[in-house]
C-alpha cells in the first residue's frame, strides 16, 4: 500500500473530521475503491481509534442506498468516510447517520490522483470562508438566474436554506463531499424555467463531448441538445430524475476540471445544477438518482444582484 496514501489519509481523517483514539471510525467502500479505502481504514488504526471496513458491491448510479447493514452501522460510528465509485451522499443512509451525530465524509469517484493533488490541497479555512459567505447569500435569497452563451435559466430558492460543504466537519451531524469547496441548495420544485449550456461534465459521463443544451420547464427537463443528450436521459430515467434538484457554486481555487464530478463541481467559480433527489439537504424529491452538470463561467444572478461574473465570485464581504 502507498505509504503517501496513508499519510494523506491520516491529515484527513484529523484536520477535516477530528478523528480521535476514542471514536469509532467506519470506512464505506465498494470493490472498486476497496484499496484507498483500506489506506483510509489504516491511517485510522494508526491514530487509534477503533477502524472498520465494510466493502459493498458498487452501485448502479449516484444517490442508490447502500445495503441495510451498512446504512445501520453508519448511524452507529462516530466517524463515517464513504470511498465509492457512485455517490452516497445524498441517500437516506448518510442523512440518518448524519441525525444520528456521525461526522462524515463522501468521496464518491476519487481516485489516488485526487488524493494527492488538485483540491485537497487547499487551504480548508479559506475554502470555509468563502463557502459560508456564498451560503449566506444563498439561504437570504429568494431568486436566481443563471446565464450563459445568450441563454438563461430562472427558478426559486425562497424559504430554502443553504447548504455549505466546506470540507470541514468536525461536529458531530456535519457532512459533506471531500475534496470539497462548494454551496448548494435545493430550488423549490417546479419553479424552474429556461434553458443553460452545460460545457463541463456531467456525473457519470465525465467531461461533456461537447455543449449540452439542458431546456427546462415547470422544474422539468424537456429537451435536451448535445452529444451526452441520450446517456445522460437514459440516466436520469422517465420519472422524477428530470426533476431539477440543485443548484451549486464552486469555491476551491485548487479544484481541477477532470471529468469526476467529485472535484469538477469543487472549481471556483463554476456552477453546477444537479437532476433528481434533494430530500435529504431541504427539498421534495426522492428519485433515487442524482445526476450533477458542471457550467464552466456563468453569469449568476441572486435577486437581480450579481453574485458571479464570468467565473469570479463578485460577493462583498
Amino acid at each position: 500500500m502507498d505509504r503517501q496514501l496513508v499519510e494523506v489519509s491520516k491529515n484527513i481523517l484529523v484536520t477535516s473530521l477530528a478523528l480521535k483514539q476514542e471514536d469509532t471510525l467506519l470506512v464505506v467502500a465498494d470493490l472498486e475503491k476497496k484499496e484507498l479505502a483500506e489506506a483510509i481504514q489504516k491511517a485510522g488504526l494508526a491514530i487509534g481509534a477503533e477502524s472498520l471496513l465494510m466493502v459493498m458491491k458498487e452501485r448502479e448510479k449516484d444517490g442508490e442506498e447502500p445495503p441495510t447493514p451498512i446504512a445501520e452501522a453508519m448511524r452507529g460510528a462516530d466517524v463515517v468516510v464513504c470511498v465509492t465509485e457512485y455517490s452516497l451522499t445524498h441517500t437516506e443512509a448518510r442523512k440518518r447517520a448524519a441525525a444520528s451525530g456521525a461526522r462524515i465524509a463522501t468521496m464518491p469517484g476519487i481516485t489516488a490522483d485526487m488524493f494527492l493533488v488538485g483540491a485537497i490541497t487547499a487551504d480548508y479555512g479559506q475554502v470555509q470562508v468563502l463557502t459560508e459567505q456564498v451560503t449566506r447569500v444563498l439561504t437570504t435569497g429568494h431568486t436566481v438566474r443563471i446565464e450563459k452563451d445568450g441563454h438563461s435559466l430562472s427558478f426559486s430558492i425562497a424559504g430554502r436554506d443553504g447548504i455549505s460543504s466546506t470540507g470541514v466537519y468536525r461536529n458531530p451531524g456535519e457532512s459533506g463531499n471531500l475534496p470539497s469547496g462548494e454551496s448548494y441548495i435545493a430550488p423549490v420544485e417546479g419553479t424552474a424555467s429556461g434553458k443553460i449550456v452545460v460545457d463541463g461534465s456531467i456525473a457519470g459521463i465525465g467531461k461533456v463531448s461537447g455543449p449540452l443544451l439542458v431546456s427546462v420547464d415547470k422544474g422539468r427537463i424537456i429537451d435536451l441538445e448535445g452529444p451526452d443528450a441520450d446517456q445522460l436521459l437514459d440516466m436520469l430515467g422517465e420519472g422524477d430524475g428530470r426533476l431539477l434538484g440543485e443548484f451549486g457554486i464552486g469555491t476551491n481555487d485548487k479544484a481541477r476540471i477532470t471529468g469526476n464530478v467529485l472535484e469538477d463541481e469543487k472549481v471556483y467559480g463554476t456552477i453546477h445544477v444537479a437532476f433528481g433527489s434533494n430530500r435529504t439537504f431541504g427539498g421534495t424529491i426522492s428519485a433515487g438518482v442524482h445526476i450533477d452538470l458542471v457550467v464552466h463561467e456563468p453569469d449568476v444572478f441572486i435577486d437581480e444582484a450579481k453574485i458571479l461574473s464570468k467565473g469570479r465570485v463578485t460577493i462583498q464581504p
